[in-house]
């Protein structure tokens, strides 16, 4: 049996069905824990998202369990040395949905310089100051890039298409690259970044090393009237020191896609700062980003359970 306890979508299921083993699928399950845990008790493959924490804990329930698919990039709700000690495998769609989320900081920069969103609301408002919505160019600037994966390449691409210079910090990635060469993206250490990026964006896995990367102390460093565009995870900024910075003007803006805690409570610090744009974890969530998560995990998993 497949249990697909997240939402996937209907091609996704579709291609889980044609193998012609059970599926159940209810994208509600994760959130009853007991019945997930009855559901898993004759499982082979488990489907999830980003929900449901998959750990020693749920995994003593599916002693049948030979894989996990993970409808996503990110791993943080996967604990994967408890996945190694039961001998399960995990297939997640790298890379899928890097384009959709490399778009979504294209138009976080483009939102951020020229406020179309405010024009439209003062038009609307039986406005017309021209001279309030002028903004500035992304031409020339420069874009600071924490990470230089499958993202980060691609928003690097689509930067240097509107003639801003890159400054980026990867520890796996080597100057002499072709495509860091190809891109002219200059490869500095972390530091650098934050110091010379007008345009500062996330993309760096939540670790030890990176946790709370943006703090009080390393915005002190970027130049005043930067801004921040985070697509990564919550927990790579401080929030506290981040509504700070934006309240004192040191950074002009921010734009986030990724809180902690999500979603976010209402009484919650990041809410009602002006400067402040903050979208519900959707970078990847286009249409075809996500149609293409759901056949490409599919397939992964009937791979792995030996079904065509």
């Amino acid at each position: 049996m497949i249990v697909v306890c997240e939402f996937i979508t209907p091609s996704g299921l579709e291609r889980l069905k044609q193998s012609g083993l059970e599926v159940h699928y209810d994208p509600n399950l994760w959130k009853d824990r007991a019945a997930l845990k009855a559901r898993l008790a004759e499982a082979t493959a488990l489907v999830v998202r980003n929900q449901t924490q998959v750990n020693a804990d749920l995994l003593a329930a599916a002693p049948k369990l030979k894989v996990v698919g993970r409808l996503g990039v990110g791993l943080d709700n996967i604990v994967q040395p408890d996945l190694k000690a039961r001998g399960v495998q995990l297939y997640f769609a790298r890379g899928i949905n890097a384009v959709a989320v490399a778009e979504y900081v294209l138009a976080a920069m483009l939102h951020l310089a020229r406020n179309i969103a405010g024009a439209a609301a003062h038009v609307a408002g039986g406005g017309w100051n021209r001279s309030a919505f002028g903004g500035f160019e992304l031409a020339n600037k420069t874009l600071g890039l924490v990470g230089l994966g499958e993202v980060g390449l691609r928003v690097a691409r689509r930067a240097r298409a509107f003639g801003m210079k890159v400054v980026a910090s990867d520890p796996m990635r080597l100057s002499w690259e072709s495509a860091v060469e190809d891109l002219e993206i200059e490869l500095v250490a972390t530091p650098e970044v934050l110091r010379r990026a007008q345009f500062l964006s996330l993309h760096a896995p939540l670790t030890p090393e990176t946790k709370e990367l943006i703090r009080a102390e390393t915005i002190a460093t970027m130049p005043r009237g930067s801004y921040l565009i985070n697509t990564a995870r919550g927990e790579l900024v401080n929030q506290a020191d981040l509504v700070a910075a934006l309240r004192s003007g040191h950074l002009a803006g921010a734009v986030l896609d990724v809180v902690d805690p999500e979603p976010l409570p209402e009484q919650h610090p990041l809410r009602g700062v002006d400067n402040l744009w903050i979208t519900p974890h959707v970078a990847g969530l286009t249409a075809e980003a996500q149609e293409a998560v759901g056949l490409r995990v599919a397939e992964g998993v009937l791979s792995i359970l030996g079904v065509a």
